[in-house]
């Protein structure tokens, strides 16, 4: 399988007659519900057999196929880096990297979870089910998701009850501080976890408190590591959502000690996405560099195979007026890319930060950027992955719809399966 980039006055006929493949299996690999293309929309070929095009060298097949240069020359006994139009090149099957898969779920109605489990089970250990609020006495809020729970642990994923400080104004710093500065009330939100954890048959939990001031950094690997000690003994999972943080010098993520955090859990699902987001100026969601970077300051504070790289099913489409945003929302990828399709715009992808973006005017002349991610981009992401030898990679949330993610994360992955 390779990674295709869709060029001016192609068609989905002319790209399968290239490769020597059907319409139909490049329609259902990628999920497309019409034949309409788009300059720069990318496509993943279902074939390990590369024809060579005008204008293509090792390098090029290489990086559409992710496999490497010398791997292609080996086993295709290339004596040199000359090729001719018309060769067909063996892709050979990618190693696959034992990795554990992290993905959130929101619960919906029985046929949809059923859906969205069996389609997403078999590329994830854990689903995290979101989710809890933790309340001012410690208390939590209630959910139904019994059905949910069920479905995972047949499917044979763990189900974690994910806990946030979400309030009806947002992530709550004060409520933070109010819980975890009070010996009493962390002691009952702990127990409370516990028996939420025992009774409704989870696996554990995944904590996810943002907006965490620095004041509150060692009371909150303090509760961390409690909860740990409380759950611990009887099997249960105690992992962590983080924001990504590149160094110790960013004010606003002080609150967030890696290293603390890191020993205290299984595992960390660092948010490696939102670098833009609705409330800031267009641009990339998830640029590669930052994300590199993350990924090598958390390493100096915690081992890597407790590292769940987190990456986006999603983007933004920030509306424009005079330069200027006037608002702004998030798109599923598949979303964004209906959208390029629908003003037939061509996606134009950024190298330096590895991610997708186009702009379009609707119908009431307003000027839209959109950017997002895409089948490159990801595997970018999936890559890193292997390269830095992380426990495994998750996403924001399998509601927001990516056809090619899946298969992605099939390509470069073998995921590990903790419960029968």
């Amino acid at each position: 399988m390779f990674i295709y980039v869709v060029k001016t006055g192609e068609s989905l006929f002319s790209i399968a007659t290239k490769y020597q493949i059907s319409v139909d299996s490049i329609r259902i690999l990628n999920g497309l519900k019409t034949d309409r293309l788009v300059p720069g929309q990318d496509l993943l070929i279902p074939t390990n057999m590369y024809i060579v095009q005008p204008g293509d060298s090792l390098y090029t097949i290489s990086q559409m196929s992710f496999i490497s240069v010398e791997t292609l020359r080996l086993y295709n006994g290339l004596h040199s880096d000359i090729l001719s139009v018309g060769m067909r090149l063996y892709l050979p099957p990618r190693p696959k990297y034992e990795a554990e898969g992290f993905s959130y779920i929101t619960p919906s109605t029985p046929e949809k979870n059923q859906l969205i489990v069996q389609t997403f089970a078999p590329i994830n250990t854990y689903f995290g089910i979101f989710e809890y609020h933790v309340l001012e006495d410690g208390s939590l809020s209630t959910l139904n998701d019994q059905q949910l729970i069920s479905i995972t642990r047949e499917n044979k994923v763990a189900p974690l009850a994910v806990i946030t400080n979400l309030t009806p104004t947002g992530f709550s710093p004060e409520l933070t501080k109010r819980v975890l500065s009070s010996p009493e009330i962390r002691e009952r939100l702990i127990n409370n976890i516990y028996n939420l954890v025992k009774t409704k048959n989870y696996a554990g939990v995944n904590i996810d408190f943002e907006r965490i001031r620095e004041g509150e950094r060692d009371l909150y690997s303090g509760f961390l590591r409690s909860l740990s000690e409380r759950l611990r003994p009887e099997g249960f999972y105690t992992s962590v959502a983080v924001p990504a943080k590149t160094s110790d010098d960013i004010s606003w993520l002080k609150g967030y000690d890696y290293g603390g955090i890191g020993a205290a859990v299984d595992f960390v699902f660092i948010m490696a996405y939102d670098w833009h987001e609705a409330s800031s100026p267009p641009g990339p969601v998830a640029p590669i560099s930052l994300v590199r970077q993350t990924i090598e300051y958390a390493l100096n504070h915690m081992r890597g195979n407790k590292i769940i790289l987190g990456v986006p099913r999603y983007g933004y489409d920030w509306t424009m007026s005079d330069g200027a945003v006037t608002s702004a929302r998030a798109v599923s990828v598949s979303s964004a890319l209906e959208t390029a399709l629908k003003y037939q715009v061509p996606i134009q992808y950024s190298t330096e930060y590895q991610q997708p973006f186009y702009q379009y005017r609707d119908e009431t002349g307003k000027r839209h950027i959109v950017w997002f991610e895409n089948a490159r981009a990801r595997a970018q992401k999936l890559q890193l992955v292997v390269t830095y030898r992380l426990g495994g990679v998750g996403a924001w949330q399998l509601g927001l719809q990516f056809i090619q993610s899946a298969i992605l994360v099939n390509e470069f992955m073998i995921p590990k399966k903790i419960i029968g």
